[in-house]
Order: structure tokens, then C-alpha cells, then sequence
């Protein structure tokens, strides 16, 4: 079974879990993670790493994603949206596009949020969403997230097609009940789409249907290498020694550069993030330099 990203456009109503479970029985993969929850009412990109890609998951997980989305005015609901009950009821003011819009803006940027009960979150080992089926409701830190745009797609009676590009962590669900308020009103998500999780913003996927169905056919799993989650990391060249010294988990001096990532000039720096390369150019982990110009390892990969 090779090691890769799998970029599946997870289709409404089965949960991320489900949609990993399937994958990675399709193809008899020994380990497999998907990147950045959807919630079942939600379609579009999953990432899925299947084996040694597993443990890039975690870098991918802190980029950027984009999503589209309906917000419903005047009702809200137990969940935040479609799944859940109705626990209250509002008018919807007359909105504009112009309104709209300047409460949008007033979103950009670092926000607070606080997450759901009806969340994978966990509070003592139990998820939340456990809790909250449970009728117990917790308290809930804050916590910063990035909404680095937040656009107006269309303005109908009782529900706005919104687009945003924000920062790991961001959940729609508590923004769209935030914009409601924020517009005079209750509101829950109707619709939910990722349109993309960096870096793979032009990267095509695959519905379910069609990876299963190659998985049936015996067709090898339509896999990006490893390093296509980690664009732009500086990539070091090293011998056989060092390579070596890697695997055992020990630290190694200077090695020889190859390649660049914007702004470092092929320079390493302290604390950079850098791809660890054999003699042969094959990617054999992830490193940091070190504040003596060493590289310090982070992951190997056994490929």
C-alpha cells in the first residue's frame, strides 16, 4: 500500500470518520487520517493521508480552508444547523446588500469564538457532542481564530450564500450564528461546502463513489506524494551518514542545501521547518534546524 494524500469531496450526510473508515477498507490501508472535521451535513474537500502520510496530517491541519455557505434566518437551532431542533424563533429584518456587507466586514480578522456543545471537543475524555446529547452543557473557553475574508454571494428572503477563507479551528456553525445576531436575527447553517484546504487550493477531488469503485477495480489509490502537503519547505540534501543518524533519532550537523523557500534564500534558520532529503532526492522525514545550524528530526517516514 503506497503512502499519499487523498483529496475526497466528502458527500452530505456521512461524517468525516465514516468517510475514512471506507477509504482506508477499500484499500487495506494499515493507517489513515482525515484532516479538519466536516460535519456530516457538510460536502467537499477531506483530506485523507493513508499510511506513512499520516504524519504530515497535522501540518496540513493548521492552513488555511475556504468554504461556501447558506446561513437561514429566523430560526435557530440545538446544533447550529439543519440536524438540529429549533430552539428559537425570530423576525428577519430587511436586509440590503450594502447592510450585509458592513456587517461583514466588521468579521474580518482575529475573532473570538466559542466552540459547540455539539462538537468533537473533548472535556474529561468525552466528546462534547456526547454531553450535549446527554442534555449537560459545559463551559466553553474562547479561542482566536482568523477570518481572513468573508464576501456575500447572494441575498435572498430569509437566507444569505456567504464565502470565507479562514484559519484552522474557525467553526461556520458559530459564525453564522454570530453574523445573525450581528444582522438582528437568529440563524442556523442550511448549507455547507470546503471549497479547498491549503496548499491544495487547485487540486482537484474525488467523490467516494468513484474512489470505491477504483478500489473495486483493483486501480491503484489516486495518491499525491507526501510532499505535495508540505509546499515551499526548504529541502535538504544529506549522506548516507546523516540519513543514518536520522533514523536512530539523533541530531546531525551541517548538511549540504539544496533548493530554497521564499524569503530564506537557502539559508537555514533557526526554528525553520525543512523536508530531509537522501543522497538520491528521495523525501525520508521532516527536520528543524536547530540554533547551531543543526537539523533536528521530527518525523521519519518509512517509505
Amino acid at each position: 500500500m503506497p503512502s499519499g494524500i487523498l483529496l475526497l469531496d466528502k458527500p452530505r450526510g456521512l461524517s468525516s470518520n465514516a468517510a475514512l473508515q471506507r477509504v482506508k477498507r477499500a484499500y487495506g490501508a494499515a493507517k489513515a487520517g482525515h484532516v479538519g472535521s466536516l460535519d456530516p451535513l457538510a460536502t467537499g474537500m477531506l483530506p485523507i493521508c493513508l499510511d506513512e502520510a499520516t504524519k504530515i496530517a497535522g501540518e496540513i491541519l493548521a492552513g488555511r480552508k475556504r468554504y461556501e455557505f447558506t446561513v437561514a434566518l429566523g430560526a435557530r437551532t440545538s446544533t447550529g444547523d439543519t440536524e438540529g431542533e429549533i430552539v428559537e424563533r425570530s423576525t428577519v429584518p430587511l436586509l440590503d446588500g450594502a447592510r450585509v456587507a458592513a456587517v461583514l466586514a466588521a468579521f474580518h480578522g482575529v475573532q473570538r469564538q466559542v466552540p459547540p456543545m455539539y462538537s468533537a471537543l473533548k472535556r474529561d475524555g468525552r466528546p462534547l457532542y456526547e454531553l450535549a446529547r446527554a442534555g449537560i452543557e459545559v463551559e466553553r473557553p474562547a479561542r482566536d481564530v482568523t477570518i481572513h475574508s468573508l464576501t456575500l454571494g447572494e441575498l435572498h428572503a430569509g437566507t444569505i450564500d456567504l464565502i470565507t477563507e479562514c484559519s484552522k479551528g474557525t467553526y461556520i456553525r458559530v459564525l453564522a450564528e454570530d453574523l445573525a445576531r450581528a444582522l438582528g436575527c437568529v440563524g442556523h447553517v442550511s448549507r455547507l461546502h470546503r471549497v479547498w484546504v491549503e496548499p491544495f487550493e487547485n487540486a482537484p477531488m474525488l467523490s467516494l463513489e468513484v474512489v470505491l469503485e477504483g478500489a473495486g477495480a483493483g486501480a491503484p489509490p489516486p495518491l499525491l506524494p507526501i510532499e505535495r502537503g508540505i509546499p515551499g519547505w526548504l529541502a535538504v540534501s544529506l549522506s548516507p551518514t546523516c540519513v543514518n543518524r536520522l533514523r536512530q533519532g539523533q541530531a546531525i550537523g551541517r548538511a549540504t542545501v539544496e533548493g530554497g523557500r521564499e524569503g530564506a534564500e537557502g539559508v537555514l534558520v533557526a526554528g525553520m521547518a525543512v523536508r530531509l532529503l537522501d543522497d538520491a532526492g528521495r523525501l525520508i522525514g521532516l527536520g528543524e534546524v536547530d540554533g547551531f545550524g543543526g537539523i533536528r528530526p521530527r518525523r521519519i517516514f518509512n517509505l
